[in-house]
């Protein structure tokens, strides 16, 4: 590899992250996981001698190429879309036996369901009862609390507010108790929502992978923020029904996915958000084949010159979305330089010689 003049100034541009803005959403189909590498330990030197070793790898890469990554021919096939089924919540706790009401007091009895005609809602509530007025600090007082998927209440005679939530959802209204027990049903149109990631047919693990969710869809104008952020893969979220727009990114790199997905009341839709993406490790050697050069500085650049990653070390490893780069290492006041195309699903080790 020769020297580039011109890279010091390349390596000063301002990072920016080049979003790989495919819709991929898919079923929850069964995927393989990866399973987790093995540690890799600094063995000692053989002649005994306390010599520092060099550089070891942190894990191994499968699919070893080249340097430079071809492409392969056509596209990835597109992803089928969520799947939906009914959602099941854990089980709720048996009930607890019902309050002596005392003279004075009246029996509430609340319980929620997902609409007016749809099944009841057993678990994951949050019932909060509020006195009706303000005290005079200007607050409503908080009576009385209950997690139980219908409880009964053993209150004085007045007028309350009744709030109820599920996840992210709630329903609120007045309940005025005048000495004859009485129910309330909450109407609560929500649903679930589990999410994923994959590259082709190979499942994402926890951790390389994040998502948020924001309300409405992507394509709808206005500054957005998330209603939940840092999502973890197979976490259920509760939600109101309706449309939101998944941002998932794999990796600290620039393979960033949004998805637009439809949560139905009284469902759970699972979402697989597939990424075109892959795994590269970066080596410096001055021979092909040769051990990594440490304390190296790194920077992956797009065609366009923006700065996607940059590292440190022997052996980064980065996450990069489908496309061409130019891979950028300075080592010992030398700079070097190494086109690469990345392709989904195939990662690799690219060495960089150091000439």
């Amino acid at each position: 590899m020769s020297r580039t003049p011109n890279l010091r100034r390349c390596w000063r541009l301002l990072p920016a992250v080049a979003l790989a803005a495919v819709v991929a959403d898919g079923v929850a189909a069964q995927t393989r996981s990866p399973g987790p590498a093995p540690p890799v330990q600094a063995l000692p030197p053989p002649d005994g001698s306390t010599a520092p070793n060099p550089p070891v790898p942190p894990m191994p890469i499968p699919n070893v190429g080249g340097p430079t990554i071809l492409a392969p021919d056509g596209d990835a096939a597109p992803s089928p879309p969520p799947a939906q089924r009914p959602l099941v919540l854990p089980t709720a706790p048996p009930a607890p036996p019902l309050p002596r009401v005392r003279p004075g007091e009246t029996a509430l009895t609340l319980s929620a369901r997902f609409g007016a005609a749809a099944p009841a809602i057993s678990g994951d509530l949050h019932w909060r009862i509020y006195a009706d007025r303000p005290d005079q600090t200007g607050a409503f007082r908080l009576i009385k609390e209950d997690r139980s998927p219908r409880p009964t209440l053993a209150l004085p005679a007045g007028g309350y507010i009744v709030h109820v939530a599920f996840g992210l959802a709630s329903a609120v209204k007045p309940v005025q108790l005048r000495g004859e027990p009485i129910e309330q049903v909450f109407e609560i149109s929500a649903g679930g929502l589990t999410l994923k990631g994959q590259v082709g047919d190979v499942r994402i693990p926890t951790g390389q992978i994040s998502f948020d969710i924001f309300r409405g869809s992507q394509f709808e104008p206005g500054d957005k923020r998330p209603i939940v952020g840092n999502v973890l893969t197979g976490t259920m979220v509760l939600v109101p029904e309706g449309t939101y727009y998944i941002l998932s990114k794999y990796g600290d790199g620039n393979s960033v996915v949004r998805s637009d997905i439809r949560v139905q009341a009284g469902k759970l839709t699972d979402v697989t958000v597939t990424h075109r993406a892959a795994i590269i490790m970066l080596k410096l050697v001055a021979d092909k084949g040769g051990e990594a050069l440490a304390n190296t500085d790194w920077a992956v650049v797009s065609p366009a010159g923006d700065v996607i990653t940059e590292s440190k070390g022997a052996f980064p490893r980065v996450i990069l979305a489908e496309g061409e780069y130019k891979i950028i290492a300075r080592n010992d006041n030398r700079t070097y330089q190494q086109d690469l195309k990345v392709i989904t699903g195939v990662d690799g080790e690219v060495e960089v010689l150091a000439r």
